[in-house]
């Protein structure tokens, strides 16, 4: 991907040098539960914490402690944070440009390095869960430390598979500037637990088109993407299926648990995004077939 002399974003937090506790005595509600279920549930990659959190009792409990210290990051970890700012740039110019052909005004997420743990208008964010889009402050949350895992665990290499995370996040933050992210919350919310969870089916599988929708006119305007790059993504896209990540956790598969989707469907929507270039083309919850 070429990515080297782009246009860096101001929208860029680092928390990496924060340390987050909980305050002693503080009590969690539900007993806890919500932070477990988030963890279970953000094992699959770009879960919207919300979702999950909504409900549960976080929300009104007391925050965790954050405490500033001395961060230094390595050289390679300031590269790759580089490269993060270099790609939501890039994000912020293509999805200004398409929602003004759209006559509305595109706002610019904050994107919040990481490292260990974070506080989020969501609750507490784990490094364990992967990236996470927040709705509630329009921030997305990532650890760094997930690109080593996409390189090293789910064998997916390359700059442009890491633009690929990055790009479906910002995805869901299209979705929560369309009301798309309510709409599903609303209608989650009087489903039972199956047709719930084809629901985010639909918003992830969303979320990847938007991704492709991304590359598109990224590679149009700035002629970003090198040989290869398509297919790091789709091998991305592949390697975090819950259909694959059921089967390397419990060696078989169970379809109507799948809270996101398959690799195939994933592979699909984010090719189709490409191909087309067209947000409105990723309509995922009127499809026929996914």
């Amino acid at each position: 991907m070429r990515w080297r002399g782009g246009r860096r974003s101001s929208n860029v937090e680092d928390r990496r040098g924060t340390r987050t506790s909980r305050r002693v005595g503080a009590r969690v509600g539900g007993g806890g539960v919500g932070i477990i279920v988030l963890a279970l549930v953000a094992m699959y990659f770009g879960v919207d914490p919300a979702v999950i959190l909504q409900g549960t009792g976080l929300g009104g409990t007391p925050a965790p402690m954050e405490q500033r210290g001395d961060y230094q990051p390595s050289a390679a970890e300031q590269e790759m944070t580089e490269f993060v700012s270099v790609v939501l740039a890039d994000t912020e110019d293509s999805w200004r440009e398409l929602f003004q052909g759209m006559g509305r005004q595109y706002r610019d997420p904050t994107l919040v390095l990481f490292a260990g743990a974070v506080q989020s208008a969501c609750g507490l964010g784990q490094a364990a869960m992967g990236p996470f889009y927040c709705p509630g402050d329009s921030k997305v949350y990532i650890d760094l430390s997930f690109f080593r895992d996409l390189r090293e665990r789910h064998r997916a290499p390359g700059d442009f598979a890491q633009a690929y995370v990055i790009a479906h996040e910002v995805g869901h933050h299209v979705q929560n500037l369309l009301g798309v992210s309510r709409k599903v919350h609303d209608a989650r919310s009087r489903l039972g637990k199956e047709e719930a969870n084809q629901l985010s089916v639909r918003q992830e599988l969303q979320a990847d088109c938007f991704a492709g929708v991304w590359a598109h006119h990224a590679d149009r305007a700035r002629s970003v993407l090198e040989s290869g790059d398509i297919e790091e993504a789709l091998r991305a896209a592949s390697m975090i299926g819950d259909d694959r990540l059921q089967k390397q956790a419990q060696g078989y598969v169970v379809p109507e648990s799948f809270t996101h989707v398959t690799s195939k469907q994933r592979m699909r929507w984010f090719r189709h995004g490409i191909e087309s270039g067209r947000p409105s083309d990723c309509d995922t919850f009127q499809a026929a077939q996914l």
